[in-house]
């Protein structure tokens, strides 16, 4: 009784044990997954590559920009078209993934800089961001932003 007992508690520790290593698979295979779509979102963000944007941005969308601005899906692209939200150059300074419920959800954070078009006295325009992003992936829509949240940064003294 007590090998049949110790067997079978062998035998439930082995398969929890494939489980969690099945589920950290699939959300390592995830995190590689939305660390390569957030370095595309940037590029077509810049590239306003519209398309991409509205597959890649979830309709119930909630970005809040580093000044604490919220806006939904539709705003945030308008504000795109028509130039309010610019962007030369998008550059990934730190990428973090993680994901989780076997990669169905992943949540981002890093730091980016931002360069816009210049000021109007001529002075470079650029941001430092520290930013969080939560992606989901719908089974039909694939990977999505629901929400981002920036935050300014002081500039790195060198």
């Amino acid at each position: 009784m007590k090998r049949l007992l110790t067997f079978a508690l062998l035998l439930l520790l082995g398969v929890a044990a494939f489980a969690q290593a099945t589920d950290n698979k699939k959300d390592q295979a995830a995190a590689k997954e939305v660390e390569a779509l957030e370095r595309q979102r940037f590029e077509a963000q810049v590239k306003k590559d519209y398309p991409l944007l509205e597959k890649l941005f979830a309709d119930d969308l909630v970005y809040t920009h580093a000044n604490g601005k919220q806006n939904n899906k539709t705003e945030y692209l308008q504000s795109i078209r028509d130039g309010k939200s610019v962007y030369d150059k998008i550059e990934v300074q730190a990428l973090n993934v993680r994901a989780y419920n076997d990669g169905k959800t992943a949540v981002v954070n890093g730091t980016i800089i931002i360069t816009q078009p210049n000021k109007p006295d001529g002075t470079p325009n650029v941001a430092h961001l520290k930013y969080v992003v939560v992606q989901v992936k719908d089974a039909k829509k694939g990977w999505q932003v629901v929400l981002w949240q920036s935050q300014k940064q002081p500039e790195a003294k060198s």
